[in-house]
């Protein structure tokens, strides 16, 4: 099991950053045909700090996204296949009695570890799904009255079905919240699709992915994103695009402290893929349809893709 270890000073620069990112990438775009965007998307949202839920019909490609991420940045990587029958222990680890020492030991589950895919996440109930969140809340795990430390960096990749599929458990607002990005992965276009009728399964692909990187760059690039300067003419922007959210009559409640923090978090880890010492408009408005679109439902009951939601968001608000 890997412990849980204090980040150091970043000795990285932007340019080295950004050279990193545009590795790491292209071996992701060499399996995730056809994707750029999604990909650069899940790695922001590891370098923000925060977690992942990727929802879409099955076989589009969410579980190889996850392995491929977990070998491109050299993470250990546990899959938990979310079930009916799933229990919360399943998940965080049980106490089994050793009898020589007459005393019970705590065997870690597989959430111990740094990149942990949580897939088909809403077909398990709602007591199972808030074992996983908790951790991804507090980065710990207490069991037998002691606190245990998660692994660092620790990325949650949770895959969901469409809720309109039999046999799901909707995640509810509070803890689809947890999740600091939702994406889709959609089908592929015509040519990615022809590539990969012509090259096969891309799950043999990862195999051959030799990771550019080691954990602790990675807690590296996550201390080096919080570091991206923010102007205040940036913040206005973010401020009037909750406050707008929040007075909307579309909207059936607006986005939160919390979301706001989680804008500017990706913000800044986009912008420091791209290289940028400073976050501009343009990282936000990139990051905004992943960041925005799980937190806020139509008052009319109407589902849209994360784009368009975010597109009438952005629309409506004029850049300061």
């Amino acid at each position: 099991m890997s412990t849980a270890q204090s980040p150091r000073s970043s000795d990285l620069d932007l340019r080295q950053a950004a050279d990193i990112v545009r590795g790491s990438l292209l071996q992701l775009d060499q399996v995730i045909l056809g994707k750029p965007m999604q990909t650069r998307l899940s790695l922001a949202c590891l370098l923000a700090g925060g977690h992942l839920l990727i929802e879409d019909l099955p076989g589009v490609g969410k579980t190889t996204l996850a392995h491929a991420l977990a070998k491109a940045l050299g993470l250990n990587y546990q899959r938990i296949q979310f079930t009916s029958d799933l229990l919360p222990a399943d998940i965080t680890g049980v106490s089994i009695f050793d009898a020589e020492a007459g005393k019970f030991h705590f065997h870690p589950g597989p959430v111990f570890s740094q990149l942990v895919l949580a897939d088909e996440v809403n077909r398990a109930t709602p007591k199972t799904q808030s074992a996983l969140l908790e951790a991804m809340e507090e980065n710990q795990v207490t069991a037998e009255g002691e606190t245990l430390p998660l692994p660092t960096p620790f990325f949650v990749v949770a895959t969901q079905n469409p809720a309109y599929q039999v046999g799901t458990f909707p995640l509810p607002e509070s803890q689809l919240d947890r999740f600091l990005m939702r994406i889709e992965l959609g089908y592929p276009d015509a040519a990615a699709e022809r590539d990969l009728l012509r090259m096969g399964d891309r799950r043999e692909e990862i195999k051959k992915i030799q990771p550019l990187v080691t954990p602790t760059t990675i807690l590296e690039l996550q201390q080096l994103a919080q570091r991206v300067h923010v102007s205040d003419a940036l913040l206005d922007y973010v401020q009037a695009i909750v406050r707008f959210t929040r007075s909307s009559p579309d909207f059936e409640s607006g986005l939160s402290p919390r979301a706001a923090l989680a804008l500017l978090r990706a913000a800044r880890a986009w912008a420091l893929m791209a290289g940028h010492s400073g976050v501009t408009p343009d990282d936000l408005q990139a990051i905004a349809p992943g960041v925005i679109s799980h937190r806020l439902r139509r008052r009319d009951g109407q589902a849209g893709s994360p784009l368009d939601l975010a597109s009438a968001v952005l629309d409506a608000v004029p850049i300061p």
